[in-house]
């Protein structure tokens, strides 16, 4: 897969469930690389990535961008090299026609101060110390990450999905 003439389209790949009938994710991609699209549920493109676990991936962007991950399109590559997956995906953004913004909330793991109530806030810039702050920070983590854990239950996520405990100190959500 190195010539141009082998870049697979976005239109020739099929559409995917992001979570299929039994609650689960696509575990077909489990420990290969590739390079996949994200799509809302209008089937409206939403992000583009490479993985060297495709799987992995879907999982992190599923707690992180929930409302956007309902269809995934995947090519999975044999003979992976970043040079490959960047021509693949620069392919890709052109196919689309716009360029996807907002990279960040796909790639990093959530902020949560960005998320604080008034309340939280308050409570965040009063502290006294850094422990309390600390405290502060992995109260909004949780309570953040029981929201998340509700959403991708209305959604019928079934997938035992966890997130960092030591990251929540720091105030960040991100998978185990």
């Amino acid at each position: 897969m190195t010539s141009q003439t082998e870049i697979p389209t976005l239109a020739d790949l099929a559409f995917l469930p992001y979570i299929d009938q039994n609650g689960q994710l696509p575990e077909q991609f489990q420990g290969k690389v590739g390079i996949y699209a994200i799509f809302d549920q209008t089937q409206t493109l939403k992000f583009i990535g490479f993985s060297r676990d495709v799987f992995l991936s879907l999982r992190q962007h599923l707690v992180r961008c929930l409302s956007d991950c309902y269809w995934v399109k995947v090519q999975i590559v044999d003979r992976p090299s970043r040079t490959i997956l960047e021509t693949i995906r620069a392919a890709w953004i052109e196919e689309n026609g716009s360029p996807l913004s907002d990279e960040a909330k796909w790639t990093q793991p959530i902020q949560v101060k960005e998320l604080m109530t008034d309340e939280e806030r308050s409570t965040y810039e009063n502290a006294h110390d850094e422990l309390t702050q600390m405290k502060a920070l992995k109260n909004v983590a949780r309570r953040v990450e029981t929201e998340i854990m509700a959403q991708l239950k209305a959604r019928n996520v079934q997938a035992d999905l966890r997130f960092n405990p030591k990251l929540k100190e720091e105030g960040l959500l991100d998978l185990k």
